[in-house]
């Protein structure tokens, strides 16, 4: 029976670690408290180069480190160090007759393997970069928490100094147990690294078994709602996003903020600034209003303009740094979050008298055609696809309809489409001169998708005192084909002259001849874009 109050003393640590950073001062604390080192490696000779003394595990194995350091610590003199229960005769016995030291703290992070595939290293590098002996140890140590003291992160150096300061060099069993639970997380991560790199350097699509890990970044103070935990893990990726990106100011992100925010900047990455400013509002992970510009301003003002009502208590993206003027039209309404690829000075000061509103800036944008997984729990499992990064060109559009789009319908069309790729479905977006006009999402009907799009505008125009709706003259963009014509003659009587659609319906033809019949010039994608 384990004793839940006991404290246990540390005597002897062990060190191995790749991550150097803070290891000297815990070492000279743990000395100071007089506690024996042993270490390996580069570990042992950078504690050596600071004055400290230390024991080389090969001096306690009787091997020396071979085989280029892949063997070094896979030895009973070490694992039994770790493995010993103190308190069972059996184990003490064991320990004096084969000379094995207690190992009362093991401070062990791992060989690079994350950083080494960030870094685009090729098969052979990766392969190098597996750690074998780290995860051995730690698995070692935390299954025996009831006496050892098992580091994995740097970030636990001052808890265990702190532990040790409050306990007189001993550690309570809570402590261990919390340590060694993030021992377990930290090579369960690990091995989930190296199982995801495999899968792709094997190119296999669907292996046998699938394991996905994260890093806590922010415990949230509830979910979806306040009866709901909830908590926010990275996942190690370098891409662009909220992961990385730096909150400048603003009150703590929640759940429902950082889903915004990301189908915000995700669809806000579909447009470069090399094509110009670009702007997109979320509400409830749905676009409410996005649009390019002469300026961002512009782009902001145009956006704003799809959807005034919605577009209240929203998510602003934009896709290239945000300046003074832009920052001074979003102050105007209330804004829970802007996220943007930076920020002058000015507009960071304008926007610091706003406390509820977070500015979020990121390293760049978010490249929309690289790979990715994705994955979702349902019930008894998880469902795991790749991101939706098809995209298409102006040479990719099959013109089927008797009259030619114009080149103005076609941009629009191709901005409509983007758009489009980030709606709820069924998705129905109206676009004209860049700006949407109209959105109807998440609809079980795509008649219905249409008829709300085009109502929202003419509720706009009402409210601007414009004397027509904006989907007079716009084109319109569908996620998925027209099963029937009736949608499609539901967005020409909102006043859209074009559309473009995936195609690929039993009655394509139908809706083909029903385009004709009203004028319209209408092209297909063959891709879809369904989002659920």
């Amino acid at each position: 029976m384990t004793d839940t109050n006991a404290l246990h003393p540390v005597r002897r640590a062990l060190i191995s670690v790749s991550d150097k950073s803070g290891l000297i001062d815990l070492a000279k604390a743990l000395t100071g408290r007089g506690i024996e080192l042993l270490s390996t490696g580069g570990s042992a000779k950078m504690l050596r180069e600071a004055g400290l003394e230390v024991r080389d595990v090969a001096e306690i194995t009787g091997f020396p480190e071979m085989m280029d350091g892949r063997v070094k610590t896979l030895h009973p003199a070490v694992h039994g160090g770790l493995l010993a229960l103190r308190d069972d005769a059996a184990h003490v016995e064991a320990m004096n007759t084969h000379n094995i030291g207690a190992i009362d703290l093991l401070i062990v992070n791992l060989y690079p393997f994350e950083e080494t595939v960030a870094k685009g290293g090729d098969y052979d590098d990766c392969i190098e970069n597996i750690d074998i002996g780290g995860p051995a140890m730690i698995r070692a140590g935390a299954k025996n928490h009831k006496f050892v003291n098992v580091v994995v992160d740097t970030a636990d150096y001052q808890p265990l100094l702190d532990e040790l300061e409050a306990n007189d060099g001993a550690t309570s069993y809570a402590f261990r147990q919390k340590l060694a639970l993030t021992a377990y997380a930290r090579t369960g991560a690990y091995d989930a690294a190296v199982s995801a790199w495999m899968t792709g350097a094997l190119a296999e699509v669907a292996p046998r078994r699938r394991a996905f890990a994260g890093t806590l970044a922010q415990t949230l103070r509830y979910g979806e709602n306040p009866h709901q935990t909830a908590a926010f893990y990275t996942d190690g990726s370098n891409r662009p996003g909220l992961a990385n990106a730096v909150q400048v100011q603003g009150k703590e992100l929640s759940y429902n903020n950082i889903n915004d925010t990301d189908a915000a900047f995700e669809l806000v990455s579909e447009f470069l600034p090399a094509n110009g400013p670009a702007c997109a509002i979320i509400k409830h992970a749905n676009p409410c209003g996005v649009a390019r510009g002469q300026t961002l301003r512009e782009a902001y003002m145009r956006a704003f303009d799809c959807d005034r009502t919605s577009a209240f208590g929203g998510i602003i993206a934009l896709n290239e740094t945000l300046d003074e003027e832009t920052a001074a039209e979003i102050s105007e309404i209330f804004t829970e979050v802007i996220i943007a690829p930076g920020a002058s000075d000015a507009a960071k000061a304008l926007l610091a008298s706003k406390k509820n509103l977070r500015l979020l800036l990121t390293p760049g944008l978010a490249d929309p055609t690289t790979a990715g997984l994705m994955f979702k729990q349902v019930s008894g499992g998880f469902l795991v696809q790749d991101r939706d990064n098809g995209h298409i060109d102006m040479d990719d559009l099959r013109v089927v309809t008797k009259r030619q789009p114009s080149e103005k319908e076609m941009a629009d069309m191709l901005f409509a489409w983007k758009v489009a790729k980030h709606v709820k479905s069924n998705a129905i977006v109206y676009v004209k001169d860049g700006a949407t006009v109209g959105v109807g999402a998440g609809q079980m009907s795509r008649v219905d998708s249409c008829r709300i799009a085009a109502q929202k505008s003419r509720d706009m125009a009402e409210a601007m005192g414009l004397a027509e709706p904006l989907t007079i003259g716009s084109v319109v963009a569908s996620d998925a084909f027209f099963p029937f014509a009736d949608g499609l003659l539901t967005a020409a009587e909102a006043g859209a002259t074009a559309v473009i659609q995936p195609g690929g319906s039993m009655r394509d033809q139908a809706v083909i001849d029903a385009a004709d019949e009203a004028g319209l010039a209408m092209v297909l994608t063959g891709m879809r874009h369904f989002r659920h």
